[in-house]
This record gives structure tokens, C-alpha cells and sequence, in this order.
């Protein structure tokens, strides 16, 4: 489901806020609720939702809260290489429905489709201690990235 701002909030470039959605639930135990992105919103402005995807617990229970961040650049360099500071708000300022990636602050106001909520079955892991983890199987050699990209 898609989740929506329960505030107007304004994120300046560079900036990571907490937005409150004023959601509270009981996740039955053995599930997950996720917070992930809307494509459209990753697509069209440099807001990203940070820890994607975050996880909302079956044990919790105060308010779903939505991490964002503003990737647009507090400096940035122009065609002659100069580096100049982001404009002020009042002269590069957008809305969410604003397109194109446009860089700056931008506004987002309480009702504002933010996120998505998932509900995803959860299991339980269960961690044996052992001396020796080739005992449990072989591995596969070759560590972070090894397995390539093909």
C-alpha cells in the first residue's frame, strides 16, 4: 500500500528527515511490514527513502515513521568549473509532483504519497553454534562480489 505524509515537511539539499505517516499497527508475529521507495518518486526527484528496505517488526508498536533523504548537492560545479552553493529555497524550490529530477529543496505536504508498506511472511532463524562451518557444507570460495556480474 502506498503511504502518505501525515505533515508538510521541507527538505533542503543534502538534508535526511524523519516524516511521520501517524500509521500504528499490530504486525501479526511472523511477518514484516517493509518500507520501500515509489518508483515515480525515485525517478522524478532526488528524494530517496534511506535503509531500503527498512523493517517494521512484529513486536513494534508506537507510529510508522518514512526516512528520507534529499540527494540533491549543497554545492555543486557549473560549466566553468566554478563550485557555487545550492540556490536559496525561494528560487529553487519544488513540489513532489514537480518532473524531470529537478535539483533543490523540495516541499512535500501532509497527505503526499511518500512509500510503500509490504506485508512479507518473516521466519524465524535459528543459530546452531559449531566449531567448524565446513562441516555444514562446502563453500564456495571467493568472497564479497566474487561471483561476478554475468
Amino acid at each position: 500500500m502506498d503511504v502518505c505524509a501525515n505533515e508538510d515537511i521541507t527538505l533542503a539539499p543534502g538534508e535526511t528527515v524523519l516524516i511521520h505517516t501517524g500509521i500504528k499497527m499490530a504486525i501479526p508475529e511472523g511477518y514484516e511490514v517493509q518500507v520501500r521507495p515509489r518508483s515515480g518518486l525515485s525517478l522524478n526527484t532526488p528524494l530517496r527513502v534511506c535503509n531500503t528496505p527498512g523493517t517494521v517488526d512484529s513486536g513494534y508498536r508506537d507510529e510508522v515513521c518514512v526516512i528520507m533523504q534529499n540527494t540533491s548537492e549543497r554545492f555543486f560545479t557549473d560549466g566553468a568549473g566554478v563550485v557555487k552553493v545550492m540556490p536559496d529555497r525561494e528560487n529553487n524550490h519544488y513540489m513532489l509532483d514537480s518532473k524531470g529530477n529537478k535539483k533543490g529543496w523540495y516541499e512535500i505536504k501532509k497527505g503526499d504519497r511518500i512509500a510503500q508498506l509490504v506485508l512479507s511472511e518473516c521466519p524465524r532463524m535459528r543459530l546452531v553454534a559449531c566449531k567448524d562451518v565446513t562441516a555444514v557444507g562446502s563453500n564456495r570460495n571467493g568472497g564479497f562480489g566474487s561471483t561476478g556480474v554475468k
